[in-house]
């Protein structure tokens, strides 16, 4: 807690002054974040950026009501009368109320090497010139290369009325590289962008020139590609990346800020077959240096690892402590939020599908016609329907059990709670891909992954 210079007598005082109007519940959130992201273009450094954020927040409840207020003024003062605010939007009175905060340390099980700001800014550039040249070298058609090295440093305290006092420390590393591959006017794009809770030893297992390949390989293979055929057929979906959909059609639905309101798919329903028999949905904060992992979450509750589904039934869901309250369970440990100005809510963490019994080869062969979406790229959800809307940023044809041509424009449409059922068969090469998450507490970092499944029918945009 040294890089946050809060005294524990100062929260106890901020969590009393928060309480005295008729508050059940009182938390203090105090951050200190640096992060720096440093842009190449075309091999030449494009930009430098640091950003510092500090600040606090302080939320209390009373039954089902809740007053959240946020400050950057880090001074006793400050986080005094932030406290006053929410005091006086829940109510009036000064009751006297006593706090007594008793640390509590949870461990950490991502260790860092190399903390990024220790390292050179020279070094970062290096790393990010050698995926730009394996970009370049790749083919004669790519025409700009885009590559940044991303590292934050967020650490966080929390106390609250029960007595809690606890920290966190997250270091993150991502590298990120897009290139463009054009031919008489016309461009496709590919990117690689994978990211660890590690510090810069993220490059002792992520090849800077593996990335810049990778992305210049989709962007070439798109580039040469013909229009994807519109239709309901059978599609195999990639691993990694191919989450996405996991995440943002059903993941979202799972999310007790859904689930506790009733506008959710899966509201109700735990217990039922939600999915094939073949599906195991898992929500895993404790994998150690994932990109997505806690060792707490924004209210202090220690990460761990929440079945979602099981071999197609619905287990559990996704619970911060003010849906806890609602929905009368327990919480989760997935209350987080991109900073101290925004209030916690119930997100995800490291969110994939589980490894299954069939092998990649056998998924390809059982399709004779139909669609392979190596990989996934942007779309929309409508957490209450499930409704989505994918892009397939790589694509292929199957025909007779092969995977042949490939196609660009494809897209996948369908409803969360419908596709999952029909997801019958599940390869076992899992792997995870890291992402950024936007919801109502801002953008977070998020893990998706999958396996390589096979949904047996479902519909694909394209052109007819």
């Amino acid at each position: 807690m040294s890089q946050i210079p809060v005294s524990s007598k100062t929260m106890e005082l901020v969590l009393a002054r928060a309480m005295s109007t008729g508050a059940d519940y009182a938390e203090l959130y105090l951050e200190h974040t640096n992060s720096k992201n440093i842009s190449l273009l075309d091999g030449k450094v494009y930009s430098i950026g640091d950003q510092l954020i500090s600040g606090a927040s302080v939320r209390v409840y009373k039954g089902l009501r809740s007053v959240f207020a946020s400050t950057s003024d880090m001074s006793e003062k400050g986080l005094l009368a932030c406290a006053e605010k929410v005091a006086g939007a829940l109510g009036e009175g000064d009751a006297p109320i006593h706090i007594h905060l008793r640390e509590r340390i949870f461990g950490d099980i991502h260790p860092i090497r190399i903390v990024p700001a220790t390292v050179a800014n020279q070094d970062k550039i290096d790393r990010l010139r050698e995926a730009d040249a394996a970009a370049k070298a790749f083919h004669e058609s790519i025409s700009q290369v885009r590559c940044s090295d991303l590292a934050v440093d967020h650490c966080v305290t929390i106390a609250n009325s029960d007595g809690l006092l606890t920290s966190d420390r997250q270091i993150r590393s991502r590298i990120s590289v897009q290139a463009v591959a054009s031919r008489n006017g016309e461009m496709q794009t590919g990117s690689c962008s994978p990211g660890h809770r590690v510090g810069f030893e993220l490059y002792d297992t992520v090849d800077p020139r593996t990335c810049g390949t990778e992305a210049a390989q989709q962007a070439v293979t798109m580039l040469n590609a013909g229009y994807c055929p519109a239709g309901t057929m059978p599609v195999a979906i990639g691993n990694g990346f191919g989450g996405v959909i996991f995440h943002e059609a059903c993941g979202h639905s799972l999310e007790a800020a859904s689930v506790a309101y009733n506008q959710s798919e899966f509201a109700g329903k735990l217990g039922q077959q939600v999915a094939g028999p073949k599906v195991t949905a898992i929500d895993d904060g404790t994998i150690p240096n994932e990109w997505g992992s806690i060792n707490i979450d924004d209210e202090g509750t220690p990460a761990r690892r929440n079945v979602l589904i099981e071999n197609g039934v619905l287990k559990s869901y996704m619970i911060d402590k003010f849906n806890a309250r609602r929905m009368g369970m327990a919480v989760t440990g997935n209350s987080r939020k991109q900073s101290y100005a925004y209030e916690p809510t119930s997100r995800m963490t490291n969110t994939y599908i589980a490894a299954g019994p069939d092998s990649e080869e056998d998924i390809i062969a059982s399709i004779e016609y139909g669609l392979y979406a190596k990989k996934m790229g942007g779309g929309s959800v409508n957490p209450l329907t499930g409704e989505f809307n994918f892009g397939v940023a790589e694509a292929y044809m199957i025909r007779g059990g092969k995977i042949c041509e490939a196609v660009r424009g494809a897209s996948l449409v369908g409803k969360g709670s419908e596709v999952i059922r029909k997801i019958d068969m599940v390869s076992s090469n899992l792997e995870l891909a890291a992402g950024m998450c936007g919801a109502s507490s801002g953008s977070i970092p998020t893990t998706v992954g999958q396996p390589m499944i096979r949904v047996s029918s479902i519909t694909v945009g394209g052109r007819n």
